[in-house]
């Protein structure tokens, strides 16, 4: 199950190895439709990937931090340092891609 996270929880998990940052919003039409390729994206790396979804209405400061103009947008990161940025509605083998160059 996707975990949605504030301001405080992504910075607390963040620094934990692998990290997939959905940048969204509720009122999304291709935000709610990338979720369920996440999950799907989730099941594939299990606990060697952590998602975390961020809702771009609520965590203004992450937002303004990581520089997102959209949604929804994908921001990997690793060790905290972002590593991979996807924008729009991606298929689940264009992301497995780009979490696997980066593992």
């Amino acid at each position: 199950m996707l975990k949605e996270v504030s301001s405080a929880e992504f910075k607390e998990t963040v620094n934990d190895g692998l990290v997939l940052a959905d940048f969204f919003s509720t009122t999304c039409g291709p935000c709610k439709m990338l979720s369920f390729v996440l999950n799907d994206v989730e099941k594939e790396f299990g606990d060697d990937l952590k998602i975390l979804k961020v809702d771009f209405d609520q965590n203004k400061d992450l937002t303004a931090e990581y520089g997102v103009t959209g949604y929804p947008t994908l921001i990997l990161l690793k060790e905290g340092s972002e590593v991979a940025r996807m924008q729009g509605l991606q298929q689940k083998p264009a992301i497995i891609k780009m979490i696997q160059e980066h593992k």
